[in-house]
């Protein structure tokens, strides 16, 4: 990619725009950093920019002139890619891409690549543990934390990059192309934004379009959208199931997960022996198994990780135990599917805290999955209302409203009795109440280890 006196527009100036406001001027370009945030301030962006950057720098509302002479856009994964100023720069002919397309093009090394909509950052973390066991010069990336384009100017040719894909970084690539990736499931999920499944489905399938017959694509066989996609991947496809025992594949047979790939037979461990709970954490090692075993990491090195892992914080996390009441973290469970699983994995009585924003979800499934597990539901944010409505559908009415975040999880230590379970799993995205839902987790566990 030819960036070299250009006209380059980063759009959003969080970490990841301002990574690529970097990678853009070490290779020339003449670079323009914008944001509509009118919080942000000159002074703060050249600091994070750094001195000698001569980016022009450009805060609140777009200037038309901005689009005079602009030969790329590099959109932030926060940007929707259907504003009508990027409408507007498509028409003119400039070439509008995401921060992920931008590092990869400037990124050394093989790429492992990872989406879903459920279980990317678990599998992610997992796999990034696998290969760091296996070689030294390894970067994690993605929507798991560290941005892409901040890591790019330390890569070698001998560099792994284990990335976590949203659908927000994958409707805007080009020529992305990992090596192997993996799309572990489909459900409902930002359609606030995708406006539809199908687009939302789209978006996350284009983490194979550029893959080749080199190349491999995990796939979760046991979800019907995913089952049928690996019809159509050039890549070589290999299937993980937690219900079937597959002729080729990774899967689980009397609680052992079995790779059985190109003739290579192997028993990874038991479900018992890993640290992390629940059949959906069983498909999430099974992913990242399968994904370091085509690339050619011995089986041994994958046997200990696994084991090993710890699992993700803010995901089922097991915080503490006070007077016989455990407590969970499961503040990644931001939609109605995650939050499902958090639920499955409990084995005692559960006092369950739930709401917040609204991103347009139905919560009849995940209140059905409740299996009488669920002994009082604590509901806050703006969508209690609209939860407490379905749980009425669905004939649950074991339901209290709380009017803070704090609240709730006191009212929850409260009604929780010894020998059961406070789980914070909420079924909603954090904003509104929280910057993001790690801020919400440490909120919950700053209040139940006070208690």
């Amino acid at each position: 990619m030819e960036v070299t006196e250009k006209k380059v527009l980063v759009f959003g100036l969080g970490i990841s725009g301002i990574g690529a406001g970097k990678i853009l001027e070490q290779h020339g370009a003449d670079v323009v950093l914008y944001d509509g945030n009118e919080k942000l301030t000159e002074d703060k962006i050249r600091e994070q920019i750094g001195k000698d950057s001569k980016a022009q720098i450009v805060i609140g509302a777009f200037p038309e002139a901005l689009l005079d002479g602009l030969d790329i856009t590099i959109l932030s994964p926060g940007v929707p890619t259907d504003l009508p100023v990027i409408d507007e720069m498509r028409r003119r002919g400039v070439q509008v891409i995401g921060e992920v397309e931008l590092a990869y093009q400037f990124g050394k090394g093989d790429v492992l690549a990872i989406t879903g909509t459920n279980g990317k950052t678990t599998t992610t973390s997992l796999l990034g543990e696998i290969m760091k066991n296996y070689q030294d010069n390894v970067f994690v990336v993605g929507n798991i934390g560290t941005p892409y384009t901040t890591v790019v100017s330390e890569m070698t040719e001998e560099t792994i990059t284990v990335a976590e894909m949203s659908s927000f970084q994958l409707e805007s690539i080009v020529d992305f192309r990992p090596r192997v990736s993996a799309i572990l499931n489909f459900t409902p999920d930002h359609l606030n934004r995708h406006h539809t499944m199908e687009a939302y489905v789209n978006a996350k399938k284009k983490i194979a379009e550029n893959q080749t017959e080199e190349d491999y694509c995990i796939l979760n066989y046991e979800d019907e959208l995913t089952r049928e996609f690996g019809k159509n991947v050039k890549a070589k496809v290999l299937y993980f199931s937690s219900q079937r025992k597959l002729e080729e594949g990774i899967y689980l047979e009397d609680g052992n997960i079995i790779y059985h790939y190109e003739g290579t037979e192997a028993k990874i461990c038991h479900v018992d022996e890993l640290q992390i709970l629940g059949t959906h954490n069983h498909e999430n090692v099974m992913a990242a198994a399968a994904m370091a075993a085509v690339y050619g990491v011995p089986m041994d090195v994958i046997s200990r990780s696994v084991r090993e892992f710890k699992g993700v914080e803010h995901r089922i996390e097991y915080v503490t135990e006070k007077k016989g009441v455990v407590y969970y973290n499961d503040s990644k469970g931001t939609n109605p599917d995650a939050a499902i699983k958090g639920i499955q994995a409990m084995n005692r009585p559960t006092i369950l805290i739930g709401g917040g924003y609204d991103k347009g979800s139905e919560y009849t499934e995940w209140i059905n999955s409740f299996d009488g597990k669920v002994r009082k539901l604590i509901l806050l944010g703006a969508t209690r209302e609209k939860i407490a409505a379905d749980a009425e559908k669905c004939g649950f009415k074991d339901y209290l409203f709380a009017e803070t975040f704090d609240e709730a999880v006191l009212m929850a230590a409260k009604l929780a009795k010894p020998g059961e379970a406070v789980l914070l799993s909420p079924a909603c995205a954090s904003w509104g109440m929280f910057p993001n839902y790690e801020v919400r987790g440490e909120r919950f566990k700053e209040i139940v280890n006070s208690l």
